[in-house]
């Protein structure tokens, strides 16, 4: 019977099913509200689930010259990776279907594991787009993943715990935006480079480089990365959230926080243009690792002479 209830955790509630169509409702509403802030309509509510049906439904082509099992596996394994981490992440609220120690650690690696499948599905094709978008996809992500983790790992040294829930738990009414505001800075910014959301859109700046490391992808495969990069903001979203805003609590309150966090992303999306790649690195080296490396200081002599 256990294990029935694990697999239907895993394949529906709270898992498989409930997070692919979390990740597409955070998206839909990532994009209407960046089409308020530019005074367009945007798209209707259901856009998100009819452009993943459109896809699946198309042919799926396979270039010339590339490893047949690399370009079709790839999606497939970013998917997998993304949905994982996610399965230890309170998803709008919701209790994860599974919990241990150190699972903060295996999301975040999963998460970023995601990313990588992007970088080699572009340098497994012999487009000239495709390889431009897989270099700077895999440069920008060494040059943000290092802050970003640090600054999920600052509320983790505060509760003494590398496991999300007991984490969460230590967070609930405590708002560690207020004590630890870089780390949530740092934290916010570098999920928006982690998504290759504006200004941190290089990998696939479309007037450049076409889709960047997607370019030669259609169909099945297509639809597949974009369902893992609506996990990836939704699970990034959420650990934000937990871990600064006072941790889960109300589904419904925490919710709006996510939303509130989205708001600021559109706003940061509409208000900045692009960065060249060498200015993305150049500022997460010198500024991000700063900055949440000043508040690791903070942090530890807070905990060394205060508490």
């Amino acid at each position: 019977m256990n294990t029935i209830v694990d697999i239907l955790k895993i394949l529906i509630f709270p898992g498989g099913m409930f997070i692919l169509l979390a990740g597409m409702m955070y998206e839909w509403a990532d994009r209407k509200l960046l089409a308020m802030l530019q005074n367009r309509i945007g798209p209707r509510w259901f856009q998100q689930l009819a452009d993943v049906l459109k896809l699946l439904a198309k042919e799926e082509v396979l270039p010339s010259g590339v490893n047949a099992r690399l370009f079709i596996g790839l999606p497939i394994v970013a998917l997998a990776a993304a949905l994982t981490a996610a399965l230890y992440v309170p998803i709008m609220g919701i209790a994860p279907a599974f919990s241990f120690s150190g699972d903060l650690i295996v999301s975040i690696y999963l998460l970023s594991l995601m990313t990588l499948c992007l970088g080699l599905a572009g340098s497994n094709t012999l487009d000239r787009f495709s390889l431009l978008g897989a270099t700077r996809t895999l440069t920008q992500l060494f040059s943000y993943e290092a802050p970003f983790m640090l600054a999920l790992l600052g509320p983790a040294f505060l509760a003494g715990s590398w496991q999300i829930n007991e984490i969460t738990a230590y967070t609930d009414g405590r708002w560690l935006l207020l004590t630890q505001p870089l780390g949530f800075i740092v934290a916010l910014i570098g999920l928006m480079g982690k998504l290759e959301l504006p200004p941190f859109d290089a990998p696939e700046a479309k007037t450049e480089i076409v889709a960047g490391a997607l370019t030669e992808y259609s169909g099945r495969g297509l639809a597949i990365f974009k369902l893992g990069k609506g996990v990836e903001l939704v699970a990034g979203l959420t650990l934000v959230a937990a871990f600064y805003l006072g941790g889960v609590g109300n589904p419904l309150l925490f919710l709006l926080k996510t939303l509130g966090l989205l708001v600021i992303i559109a706003g940061i999306q509409a208000l900045l243009t692009r960065l060249r790649i060498d200015q993305t690195v150049g500022l997460w080296w010198r500024y991000g690792t700063l900055l949440v490396l000043v508040q690791w200081m903070g942090t530890i002599l807070w905990l060394r002479f205060v508490a």
